[in-house]
């Protein structure tokens, strides 16, 4: 890393960047990492990128992965910015300026598989960087572009991309300060779920050292189910659901074709969308099954969810008003929910509403159990885990999914935040919560009990931190 006087170069294999040094830290933005997926390389595993002469511009976030904006009402509560461009596989870097042998985290971003991006604000690293943890955030494909399952083509390509991302960070991050020995992956929800299968990837052995779940347990499907999205695109489009026939539609028109079969329906759901498929290859288990079985276990993983994840679909789309006590009915028939386990979660929230009642045993039934029965799959062993409960005073959103992000960040109050967790959200539990990220990436151990069987969490809520033991166990045990 060396500094000019107009901002600090580094040398990575493909060619030299130029980024910029604000208070201490080094910002590099739009680095690709592979070549642009489009054209020769559209619907195929991510290329190496053309390497470069002379020094390039790191001064601006790079392009995004097509997609379409967040249906209303998740448009006015959930930023997702469009930055036009081919060249979408590409990634930042916040450093602290100078440093050699920092640990690093990787962030991955959520979305559905079909959102998202990493270029929000609230996703901005220097705080990291201010703590001594070189940060990068990467840009992976989405939808069906990064999803689709074709006879013709790989699956799985974005889980790809992150691999590729993962790939450049090793051979890479030295020149930034990193330390690629020491590379904690990061991720919320999609980003989450695509980090359990990352640790059980062959692709993927070595890249990572320590990993961290926030609200997306592990999962995958067998590809006829995984492709079902692909043949409902394929039918509307009037195309053979191939990689070489979709590569022959227009960009937009496809775009249009996937937003009209994944309309509808909350992710928490069970609606059309995108899934990770087991192909064989880069995935070639569950894995869940493969977590459970022993796989990763030499990586410690911090996971953990929020306490009310379903507020963020069932309330601003009045869902969790709508919800009586004949459809709670049906819902958790459809979902095989014992009756035995729907009295347990009744008995433990008398004064809650039948779509309130829906919403905590969907979170639970997706995320809570899922979590907790891997951390005892991997007991003993280095997991911990923790739950995020701060309620937010916007809209009778709560704990709700995604809320938490800002305060792992330490982002509070920028502008695609503030809809989520309002203006006054509490500063010192964003001190807690991002130093515990900190401390987990930099010594392997964030600061409270490893998983054991008293089941130790560290619920993150106002005024401070507090470690409670088997929370709402009985509930948890009324599914087995």
């Amino acid at each position: 890393m060396t500094e000019t006087a107009v901002g600090v170069v580094v040398a990575t294999r493909d060619g030299r960047v130029r980024g910029r040094v604000d208070d201490g830290v080094a910002v590099f933005l739009g680095i690709p990492y592979a070549a642009a997926p489009f054209g020769e390389h559209r619907f195929a595993a991510p290329a190496p990128v053309p390497p470069w002469t002379g020094v390039r511009d790191a001064l601006a976030y790079g392009p995004t992965a097509p997609k379409a904006p967040f249906p209303p009402p998740m448009d006015r509560l959930l930023s997702d910015p469009s930055i036009p461009g081919d060249e979408c596989l590409n990634l930042n870097v916040w450093a602290p300026a100078g440093a050699t042998g920092r640990p690093v985290m990787v962030w991955i971003h959520g979305g559905s598989l079909r959102n998202g991006s990493n270029c929000l604000p609230a996703y901005d690293g220097r705080h990291f960087a201010r703590d001594g943890v070189v940060l990068v955030s990467i840009n992976y494909r989405l939808g069906i572009e990064g999803f689709g399952v074709f006879p013709d083509a790989p699956a799985n390509l974005g889980l790809r991309d992150q691999i590729a991302a993962l790939t450049w960070v090793r051979d890479n991050i030295a020149a930034f300060g990193g330390d690629p020995t020491n590379v904690t992956l990061f991720g919320e929800s999609a980003g989450s779920i695509s980090i359990g299968a990352l640790l059980t990837s062959p692709y993927a052995r070595g890249l990572c050292h320590r990993a961290v779940l926030q609200s997306g347990a592990p999962a995958a499907q067998p590809p006829e189910a995984a492709g079902r999205s692909t043949r409902l695109i394929a039918k509307r489009l009037k195309v053979p659901a191939t990689a070489e026939a979709f590569a022959q539609v227009d960009r937009a028109r496809l775009l249009a074709a996937q937003v009209s079969i994944t309309r509808g329906g909350p992710p928490i759901g069970n609606g059309n969308g995108f899934t990770l498929a087991v192909d064989g290859d880069v995935l070639p288990r569950d894995p869940m099954v493969a977590l459970h079985d022993g796989a990763a276990a030499d990586i410690g993983v911090l996971a953990g969810y929020n306490a009310e994840e379903y507020r963020l679909w069932f309330v601003p789309t009045g869902l969790v008003d709508r919800i009586n006590r004949f459809t709670l009915r049906l819902a958790l028939a459809k979902f095989r929910v014992r009756a035995r386990t729907a009295r347990a979660y009744r008995a433990a929230r008398p004064e809650a509403s039948p779509g309130e009642l829906l919403g905590v045993i969907a979170t639970d039934r997706l995320l809570r159990r899922p979590l907790n029965l891997l951390a005892d799959a991997r007991t003993p062993g280095d997991t911990w885990l923790y739950e995020f409960a701060w309620p937010s005073p916007m809209e009778r959103l709560g704990a709700c999914h995604a809320l938490e992000i800002g305060f792992v960040f330490d982002t509070l109050g920028t502008p695609d935040g503030l809809p989520l967790s309002g203006p006054n959200p509490p500063q010192e539990l964003a001190d807690a919560m991002h130093r515990a990220w900190v401390d987990f990436a930099t010594t392997g151990d964030p600061g409270w009990t490893r998983w054991n069987d008293t089941r130790p969490v560290m619920r993150f809520d106002a005024p401070a931190p507090l470690l409670v033991h088997a929370p709402n166990d009985d509930e948890l045990r009324s599914w087995a």
